[in-house]
């Protein structure tokens, strides 16, 4: 299920980075004592109280900015806003209310979603009545706390998951259809390439890059089977800030992924691969999605031109070098079907279950036939079985996980797949400490 999204906005420096990873536990966000240290949005898992939500941590919004930086930063906090389930905004009780506070407090009134007032800052008991002030906004209840100490950050995690959405409110899907993201670079193709896969114009198609401001799902069927088709075009804002573009396209990308089993990147044959892609394609491996690369637009059929293109993605996307490459074209029809299937059989290789005997004897066999020493100590492996999957993942018992090397990981997730391909679908490996039998040593 796709997990809702909450956003904590504010002018710089309030202290928004510093509540993010109090929240999530673990320093992501830079923290520094300097205004508009956060250029990029981030992103965390985070749940309380059993309810879990993604923490959207923002650039400072200053209105009617000139300056290009802060000018981008509130672009952000302004997509952020657009997508956001909950709102958080954060404001400083040793300042009071500012200008700046005032402006943003405007525009989000106008915002049809709940909006909590964080007064941060309130590191004392006179912060309850210094926060008083922010009630002249006019937009809901006021928390005092302290991110930096984590005073009454329990109170107003308490409000956030009381605003979330209920459970169950989201798209329904019928239960055994795969649900496939659509995702990539705004103006690639994605929504010519659904369309022509569906064979309707039920998604708006437009060479401007941006068109579909909200997600549009479709359940099309195929040779008797049902998927679900979740395009993800971004939208440009207005203004000269190109930079938000991007921002706004990775969003839509992880809310697509919450709730799809695969990821189709899609590529534009004629522009080649872009920094952006590279980037669209890590956040499909990180949230664990099956993939598949569509190269849409292609025109060519030439396979050896094809063979050198599909060559320098493998180069340059090593992170996800199970993902097969399906090279398309909307325009013509050519591939269509193929992105569709083999998207199909990427998931089945993501919910693909291997029996605790088979995995433990690929696993066993592969450590007897190349033995892993490091440190002066041998690497001995005790047991192991899959554990889940979608993404299958392998939980391996071992004497001590400190001896285990990345290449070694590598070298055993390549024997899994020298068994069985498990194409379009990444292998998660997880090493635990083996418990010691009753006088071994």
């Amino acid at each position: 299920m796709e997990k809702p999204l909450v956003a904590v906005v504010g002018r710089p420096n309030v202290g928004k980075s510093t509540l993010f990873n109090r929240v999530v536990g673990r320093r992501i966000a830079i923290v520094e004592d300097e205004p508009g240290i956060t250029r990029d949005r981030l992103y965390a898992e985070a749940a309380w109280n059993g309810k879990e939500f993604v923490l959207i941590d923002t650039g400072g919004i200053l209105m009617n900015e000139g300056d290009p930086l802060k000018a981008q930063v509130t672009a952000q906090a302004e997509v952020a806003l657009d997508e956001a389930d909950v709102i958080v905004f954060m404001t400083d009780v040793t300042t009071g209310v500012t200008s700046s506070d005032l402006d943003i407090a405007r525009k989000l009134r106008s915002a049809k979603k709940p909006v909590l007032v964080a007064a941060n800052k309130a590191d004392n008991l006179d912060g309850d009545t210094d926060s008083a002030v922010f009630y002249e906004f006019g937009i809901g209840e006021v928390y005092p706390v302290s991110s930096l100490n984590g005073r009454s950050v329990a109170d107003l995690l308490d409000a956030i998951v009381e605003a979330l959405p209920e459970e169950g409110s989201r798209n329904a899907y019928p239960e055994d259809a795969v649900k496939i993201a659509v995702i990539g670079r705004p103006n690639v193709g994605k929504s010519s390439l659904i369309n022509a896969i569906i064979g309707d114009k039920r998604v708006i198609v437009s060479d401007i890059a941006g068109t579909t401001r909200d997600a549009i799902d479709t359940v099309v069927e195929h040779k008797g089977e049902e998927s679900v088709l979740i395009d993800t075009a971004g939208i440009r804002r207005s203004g000269k800030v190109q930079g938000s573009v991007e921002y706004y396209t990775v969003l839509r990308a992880l809310r697509a992924m919450e709730r799809a089993d695969v990821a189709v990147i899609v590529i534009d044959g004629a522009d080649g691969l872009r920094d952006g892609d590279k980037r669209v394609a890590g956040f499909a491996k990180d949230a664990g999605r099956a993939c598949v690369i569509a190269v849409n637009k292609w025109d060519l059929c030439d396979e050896e031109v094809m063979k050198e293109f599909a060559d320098n993605i493998r180069r340059q996307l090593p992170y996800i070098d199970y993902a097969p490459i399906v090279f398309t074209s909307a325009l013509t029809g050519m591939g269509v079907t193929h992105v569709l299937e083999t998207a199909r059989d990427a998931a089945a290789s993501h919910a693909m279950r291997l029996p605790t005997s088979e995995i433990n004897r690929i696993i066993l066999n592969a450590a007897e036939d190349h033995p892993y020493t490091r440190k002066g100590r041998e690497l001995k492996i005790k047991f192991a079985s899959m554990a889940e999957v979608k993404p299958p993942t392998v939980v391996v018992f071992v004497n001590d996980t400190e001896l285990v090397h990345f290449s070694y990981m590598r070298y055993l997730e390549n024997q899994i797949r020298m068994y069985y391909s498990y194409e379009g679908t990444p292998i998660k490996l997880i090493f635990k400490r083996a418990k010691k039998e009753r006088g071994g040593s």
